[in-house]
């Protein structure tokens, strides 16, 4: 059975995304979230507008409030146990400007696959392929980040809960140097890239505006953290931790790679190097001297806060005419229409979040039914 057939995710804490880029609303089904959850509706709305279009000349100038409804599952700020729905309304949407791409098909969109696999696609926007179907994880995930917070966390040191938060760590090739240990939200969100290293931001904020002024774009890469997880989340041998995580963040439109800790850069070490020594903490918990396994070992968390790397590529709408063919494959030009983020980092970085903060709520629910 193909059971919800692409559009569903998560075992115990689980979300059904509804809604394509240009139709009359996108949001989003959680099945599985606990009773008597006080839920902070302006917590969700805040990961709404960090997330929306128009916040800065960085990213797409489509004008959309994405201001949350919430049609079922809470009661006076309390969640009920029942299914929670959300929904965000479009606004702004201006199909017109894809009436060019009806037969040619966009280069490395899912114009063509969409066909091949449907025989039929949503044109305007690109559909549910488009980032804008996020908005509903975005909601979710805004759910899952204060159930983790409720849990308070015994045998970890001085947290209470799982916080997270992500950040730009790299565009086009500028490196950020950012302490993971002790990056805020608040540090974050300081400029429009979302990289609390400012020397890093200003060069990265000029890349993408020189990209932007040449119809071209930028990718990048994102990292987060989560602190507070305890040890024994994760279920192998086929959903370890780091597997969902992977797979969670490769859902993401526009990302084209994952590392867990050290990730690629590990394999340049040796195995006395690499290895994570344990010993006990002053609380008397066990910890590890160094975190390269990413607060993850055999597919379950060790308590060591969890570190993920996510790589987004270039935008591939570009404001430039490009080669490509239609559904006949004829030869084709495509001109540039639209409004688009010419670097969809500093609006990926709060879905990033949403992401973690969904696998971490469900493996958190799946540990507690044990």
């Amino acid at each position: 059975m193909l059971h919800g057939m692409g559009s569903s995710f998560g075992v115990l804490f689980r979300i059904t995304t509804f809604g394509e880029s240009h139709g009359p609303a996108l949001g989003v089904v959680i099945d599985g979230c606990p009773p008597r959850l006080t839920l902070d509706v302006a917590q969700i709305q805040a990961e709404l507008d960090r997330r929306r279009p128009g916040q800065s000349r960085l990213v797409s100038q489509r004008k959309e409030a994405d201001q949350v409804e919430i049609l079922s599952g809470l009661l006076d700020g309390v969640t009920l146990g029942t299914p929670i729905a959300m929904m965000i309304r479009n606004q702004d949407a201006r199909s017109k400007d894809y009436d060019a791409i009806a037969q040619a098909y966009r280069p490395s969109h899912a114009d063509y696959t969409y066909d091949a696999k449907y025989g039929i696609r949503a044109i305007a926007g690109g559909g549910r392929a488009s980032a804008r179907e996020t908005a509903g994880r975005v909601a979710a995930g805004a759910v899952a980040r204060q159930l983790l917070a409720s849990r308070g966390v015994p045998g970890v040191s001085g947290v209470s809960g799982v916080s997270i938060v992500a950040w730009v760590d790299e565009v086009a090739g500028i490196t950020a140097a950012v302490d993971e240990a002790a990056v805020t939200r608040d540090a974050v969100d300081r400029n429009d890239i979302r990289c609390p290293d400012a020397a890093a931001a200003s060069a990265m904020i000029e890349r993408v505006e020189e990209a932007r002024k040449a119809g071209d774009s930028v990718g990048g890469v994102i990292r987060a953290v989560a602190r507070g997880v305890p040890a024994g989340w994760g279920e192998p041998v086929f959903d370890k931790l780091d597997a969902d995580l992977a797979k969670a963040m490769m859902s993401i439109p526009a990302v084209k790679g994952v590392e867990i800790g050290s990730g690629f850069a590990g394999t340049r070490l040796t195995g006395s190097q690499h290895n994570d020594l344990f010993y006990q903490r002053d609380d008397g918990t066990i910890g590890t001297r160094t975190n390269r396994s990413g607060g993850i070992q055999g597919g379950i968390s060790n308590s060591e806060p969890i570190t993920v790397r996510v790589a987004f590529k270039p935008t591939a709408t570009i404001m430039q005419p490009q080669a490509t063919v239609d559904a006949a494959g004829r030869p084709a030009v495509l001109e540039p229409r639209g409004r688009h983020d010419p670097c969809v980092l500093p609006r990926a970085v709060p879905i990033v979040e949403a992401m973690l903060a969904l696998v971490l709520a469900d493996h958190c629910l799946r540990q507690q039914a044990r």
